[in-house]
């Protein structure tokens, strides 16, 4: 299978710089267009379709950040640049939080162990860790404004303040055991502009908003929209695996097996697992393959491969089928 999987896909490899920023500057128009329309109409209903847009367009304008950590930038220039100023510092989720994070995710000797900081052996713990996991999600912009508003100025004066915020509150993670490393060279220096940037920005609204220049009303739902982003994120991190490792490195196949791909024909994953998002199994495979190259890549490798390939086991058909097997298995652990 990974023979296969390398064979039928190289010529895959290149981005296409015109399919990354015509998605992104259409997800950011519709985005932002939407909220600014949920600040300034008075119709309930309007209000709440245009924050359920604006929550769906700015999520899939967010999820370029994982593309930031598997693309060489020289491919689609000023693209990194380009997201942090139109999503990143905006939305208080600068990219240095996941560049140099992500891919410790993927390293293999690493992938589902306590030194991977996006993993969590979900399916093996507490029935109602799932619900918590999700809900925690929603305070996140709370926790943002708090890291970049309050924390980022203190780091700059204090470095011992400095050293506790870059090891734990620097980082898009979900094991709460994970420490980063403070960061060198280029990343060091992309993270200084893109934390002073946010920074500005934090203390910006919250001090327009208290001195009424910023009416409450409109920063509430700047707060809601974010919230929502994170919330859809959380759910689609919940089943972007099947969370079933107990800690030991294990094999790329494994990690495959323990990944999941959600492809056609059904359509709420382009809402959900946007960017590609679907095939996040596949993109384990292939952790370099643009994102739009993904689709082409598992049409062709259905179509190669038999149906006794292993490659089959990792195609599941609804977020729905993979939140009840995740849930009914912790409950069923629970019992035991």
């Amino acid at each position: 299978m990974l023979r296969a999987v390398s064979e039928l896909t190289r010529d895959l490899t290149p981005a296409k710089p015109r399919v990354y920023w015509t998605d992104l500057l259409l997800s950011c128009a519709i985005g932002y267009g939407a909220m600014a329309l949920a600040m300034i109409v008075a119709t309930p209903w309007v209000v709440a379709l245009a924050i359920a847009v604006a929550i769906l367009a700015l999520y899939r304008a967010g999820s370029f950040i994982h593309e930031l950590t598997h693309i060489k930038h020289s491919s689609v220039p000023g693209f990194r640049l380009g997201w942090n100023l139109l999503v990143g510092v905006p939305q208080l989720v600068p990219s240095f939080m996941y560049e140099g994070v992500h891919s410790l995710h993927h390293a293999r000797t690493r992938y589902g162990t306590a030194e991977d900081p996006e993993y969590l052996p979900l399916a093996l713990m507490k029935p109602w860790t799932v619900p918590v996991f999700v809900l925690v999600s929603a305070l996140a912009p709370v926790a943002l404004f708090f890291r970049f508003g309050i924390l980022t100025p203190l780091s700059a004066l204090f470095p011992s303040v400095r050293a506790v915020v870059v090891a734990k509150y620097s980082a898009l993670a979900i094991n709460p055991a994970f420490r980063r490393r403070a960061p060198e060279g280029e990343l060091a220096r992309q993270w200084r502009w893109q934390a002073a940037g946010a920074s500005i920005w934090a203390i910006s609204l919250i001090g327009l908003t208290a001195a009424g220049i910023i009416p409450i009303k409109a920063l509430l739902i700047f707060i809601g929209i974010a919230s929502g982003v994170m919330v859809i994120n959380q759910i689609r991190t919940l089943v972007a695996h099947l969370w079933e490792n107990d800690g030991d490195a294990i094999s790329t196949t494994a990690q495959y097996l323990d990944s999941v791909n959600v492809p056609p024909p059904g359509l709420l994953p382009l809402l959900w697992a946007p960017v590609g998002l679907r095939y996040h199994a596949l993109h384990h495979l292939l952790p370099g393959l643009p994102y739009h190259a993904l689709a082409e890549a598992h049409r062709r490798l259905v179509s190669a491969l038999g149906a006794d390939s292993l490659y089959h086991q990792a195609n599941y058909r609804s977020l729905i089928g993979l939140v009840v097997r995740l849930i009914g298995g912790s409950v069923r652990r629970g019992a035991a």
